[in-house]
């Protein structure tokens, strides 16, 4: 009986998978320091798992829930509803930082037009992978331009901060109602 070559090929290559695929999930040991008092060599179990987009690992796709199964949104540091209803709710102001592993938007000073002798500028945190309310703070900071021709610092409203934080977690709703909807 004669074997061909490309029946062999994959023969060889399903082997080779199957052998490999049996790697899955080992433990893997390195050697430790030996303490004081202890003989022979000693190893410690290292996590494999670890890496540079935390526990859950970078998804492209899925449905962006966690081992734990809360509703985390995408593959960045923070929840991804939070951080895109964020940058969707400030988009009329310039953004001089947006960092979305640290969950970090800073904005520039922004002068509404109805206002021209005010000018505000915004510091926004994402707090966590969770879609919560607690989730989100924004610092807001107002200048005003007084008749020196110097920019002052101001007070701002006491629920300016609160307003806003309101209207991204409402944004971020949505956002995920729609993939909900998308995915349905």
């Amino acid at each position: 009986m004669k074997i061909t070559a490309f029946p062999l090929t994959v023969l060889t290559a399903g082997l080779l998978s199957l052998l490999l695929s049996a790697c899955e999930g080992g433990k893997v040991l390195t050697p430790r320091k030996s303490q004081a008092g202890e003989i022979g060599q000693q190893y410690e179990e290292i996590n494999p798992r670890k890496t540079l987009f935390g526990e859950g690992g970078f998804q492209l796709g899925g449905d962006g829930k966690g081992k734990s199964g809360v509703d985390q949104g995408g593959g960045i540091g923070v929840n991804s509803y939070l951080w895109r209803a964020t940058l969707d709710t400030i988009a009329f102001m310039p953004v001089t930082s947006a960092d979305p592993f640290g969950g970090v938007i800073i904005t520039d000073w922004y002068s509404p037009s109805e206002t021209p002798l005010e000018r505000f500028k915004l510091n926004v945190y994402v707090l966590g992978r969770a879609l919560r309310a607690d989730g989100i703070r924004v610092s807001m900071f107002r200048q005003t331009y007084d008749n020196a021709g110097n920019w002052r610092d101001a007070a701002v409203e006491d629920d300016a901060g609160r307003k806003l934080e309101d209207a991204i977690l409402t944004r971020a709703r949505q956002l995920r109602n729609e993939t909900r909807m998308q995915d349905n």
